[in-house]
C-alpha cells in the first residue's frame, strides 16, 4: 500500500459480498482511476447484515494483497476499522461501498450491508456513496464501476451535504438502453411470504427468511419506479430519520 501523494484522494472501498465478489474488484479498479484506494471488506459475503457492530467477539485482520485487507466481521465493523483503525493516521477522502450483486432499492435498504457501510462511512464525517447493481443473475459490473467513478469525481467536486450519503443503483440492462440518471426517492417492495417453513429429513421444521419481491408501490419518483424504466437511481439518504410531523402529535399524549 503506497503512501498518498499531497493532494491524492484516498478512497476506502468495502462490500458485504466478500473481499471476493467480482464487485468490488471493478469498484476498486474504477476509483484507482481518481485516486489511492485500500480496499477493506468481509472475509465472506454478509449480505443482509445492515448497520450492526460485532461487539462479541474481537475481529481478525489479514492483509491479502498490498492494500486489501479482509476481515471476519461486518461490512459496518470494516468501515469502522479502517477509519479509526488500519487508516487512523491517514485523511481519508470518501468511502465507496458496492458493487452489490442485487439492487439495494426501498425497504431493502433498511438491510443492505452495502448501504450501512455508506453509512458508517457518513456517520464518522467521511463523504460516502452506495453503489448497487439490480440483478440476480449475468452480472456485468462495467457500466456500474463507469458510472460509480462519475459519481465520485461529482463527489470530489460538489461535496455531498453533511450527514447525507448516495445510494445508487444500476439497471442491469446493454448502455445504449440506459435511459439516463434520475435523482430519486426511496420506494415500497411488495413482498411475497416472508417466511418459508420446512422440514428436515429428521422431521424437524426449519426456517428461510426472505420473500419473493412480487411488485412495489407505485410512488413517483421512487427509486423502483426510476430502474424498473430504465433509468440509473441516485437517492440521497439522510441519517435523521425524525418524523418531525409526528413530534407534535404525540405531544399531545397522556403521558
Amino acid at each position: 500500500m503506497k503512501k498518498s501523494a499531497a493532494g491524492t484522494p484516498l478512497i476506502v472501498v468495502s462490500n458485504d459480498d466478500g473481499i471476493r465478489s467480482p464487485g468490488i474488484k471493478a469498484l476498486a479498479a474504477a476509483m484507482l482511476e481518481i485516486g489511492d484506494v485500500v480496499v477493506v471488506a468481509p472475509d465472506r459475503e454478509r449480505s443482509a447484515a445492515g448497520h450492526s457492530l460485532s461487539l462479541s467477539h474481537p475481529l481478525r485482520v489479514e492483509e491479502t494483497s498490498p492494500g486489501w485487507y479482509s476481515v471476519d466481521g461486518t461490512p459496518t465493523d470494516c468501515v469502522n476499522l479502517a477509519i479509526n483503525g488500519i487508516l487512523r493516521r491517514r485523511k481519508i477522502t470518501m468511502v465507496v461501498s458496492g458493487i452489490n450483486k442485487g439492487a439495494n432499492m426501498g425497504d431493502d435498504i433498511t438491510y443492505s450491508g452495502t448501504v450501512a457501510a455508506a453509512l458508517e462511512g457518513t456517520l464518522l464525517g467521511i463523504p460516502s456513496i452506495a453503489i448497487s447493481l439490480a440483478t440476480w443473475e449475468r452480472f456485468d459490473f462495467d457500466i456500474a464501476a463507469t458510472f460509480a467513478a462519475k459519481v465520485a469525481r461529482n463527489t470530489l467536486e460538489h461535496g455531498i451535504p453533511k450527514d447525507t450519503l448516495l445510494n445508487v443503483n444500476v439497471p442491469a440492462i446493454p448502455e445504449p438502453e440506459i435511459r439516463g440518471i434520475r435523482i430519486t426517492r426511496m420506494g415500497r417492495r411488495i413482498y411475497g411470504d416472508a417466511i418459508v417453513r420446512k422440514r428436515d429429513p429428521r422431521g424437524r421444521h426449519y426456517y428461510w427468511i426472505g420473500g419473493d419481491k412480487l411488485s412495489h408501490e407505485g410512488i413517483p419518483g421512487s427509486d423502483l419506479e426510476a430502474v424498473e424504466s430504465g433509468f440509473i437511481s441516485v437517492t440521497p439518504l439522510h441519517l435523521d430519520m425524525t418524523r418531525y410531523d409526528a413530534m407534535k402529535s404525540l405531544r399531545r399524549w397522556k403521558w
